[in-house]
């Protein structure tokens, strides 16, 4: 039953927004910039309980910016992705903007809701008010603890990087994609990195919000803009073309997230033969979503094109996306 309602808070009502022209390209990158785009006050994360045949259920929806006054959205029986979700199959779905307000349509193209100053108002055969809100990572802004190597904690620390780049926004200093550490990392360690994605909403797939840090310059863990995606291993928190994340944690673009990553390096013999696989353990926005998982292989991209006893650099990937990241720090062991 449940799916069937959430279906009706935010429905499948897609193919108008398929048959419009293309709209035009749109990066941003600066919070500054962000009035100038009304779509981005409606795509967020939403939060609350609702009425349903008179029983209450709790459900988080999260609506996703597709250009144009069209969105897609996702429900969610429980709560939010790490936040309380049960697993249930997410319903997916859509809201548009019509006559200056942003309607919610059930599948037979019937208004149910509105979504205005923060808020989704449900009315009809679900009634409840869900609320927006702002996520933030428990190990946000977390400190480098003593002993720490700081690889990124102010501009100064550009120095760290090779051919390193600042971007400048409105709201602070950071480092930008296309760059690789001066250090080379042949030991196990724990890494903290906080990124934020640009918010591209008549992008899609790889072309949305697109980087990647490369442990050892090899390993990839994606970075990409997958807020409301399926978490595939091209995806935010993917380990490409090996491994999907246990869950899709990514933050809607323009929040800033964190990876706290755990890596063994490979082991190798007195031939160069490997022994043991490389070991990563990765917690997206705090939740784990790789355990102790054991790397088949490298990950094409990366400047080491194969597994060798050498360590490597930490690698921030570039692909034409304005990402940025700041509090990179790591703890040898």
């Amino acid at each position: 039953m449940f799916l069937r309602s959430c279906a009706i808070v935010i429905a499948a009502a897609s193919l108008a927004y398929a048959a419009d022209p293309k709209p035009g390209k749109i990066v941003v990158h600066d919070p500054a910039k962000l009035a100038e785009q009304p779509d981005f006050a409606v795509q967020g994360e939403y939060d609350g309980d609702v009425s349903v045949n008179g029983e209450t259920l709790h459900i988080g929806v999260q609506i996703i910016a597709k250009g144009k006054g069209k969105f897609v959205g996702n429900g969610y029986l429980g709560g939010l992705p790490g936040d309380g979700w049960d697993g249930t199959p997410a319903v997916m779905g859509s809201v548009e903007r019509v006559d200056g307000q942003v309607v919610v349509k059930n599948p037979d193209d019937e208004p149910v809701g509105i979504v205005a100053n923060g808020q989704i108002q449900l009315t009809g055969k679900i009634t409840g008010t869900l609320k927006r809100v702002n996520r933030q990572s428990p190990t946000l802004g977390a400190k480098p603890p003593q002993g720490a190597i700081v690889l990124f904690g102010s501009p100064e620390s550009i120095t760290n990087w090779q051919g390193g780049k600042i971007t400048e926004t409105s709201d602070g200093k950071f480092l930008a994609v296309g760059t690789r550490t001066e250090k080379i990392f042949d030991k196990p360690f724990t890494l903290h990195l906080e990124f934020r994605t640009p918010y591209m909403p008549t992008s899609s797939g790889q072309g949305r919000g697109n980087s990647g840090v490369y442990i050892q310059d090899r390993y990839e863990i994606q970075v990409l803009d997958s807020f409301g995606l399926e978490g595939k291993d091209n995806e935010c928190g993917g380990i490409y073309k090996e491994a999907a994340p246990k869950l899709n944690m990514c933050y809607p673009p323009m929040q800033w997230q964190t990876y706290d990553i755990d890596f063994t390096p490979a082991q190798f013999d007195k031939d160069g033969q490997k022994t043991k696989p490389a070991v990563l353990t990765v917690k997206h926005n705090g939740i784990v979503i790789h355990s102790q998982l054991k790397l088949k292989s490298n990950t094409p991209g990366g400047k080491i094109s194969r597994e060798v006893p050498a360590g490597g650099a930490l690698f921030l990937q570039n692909h034409g996306d304005p990402v940025v990241f700041r509090n990179i720090w790591v703890v040898e062991k």
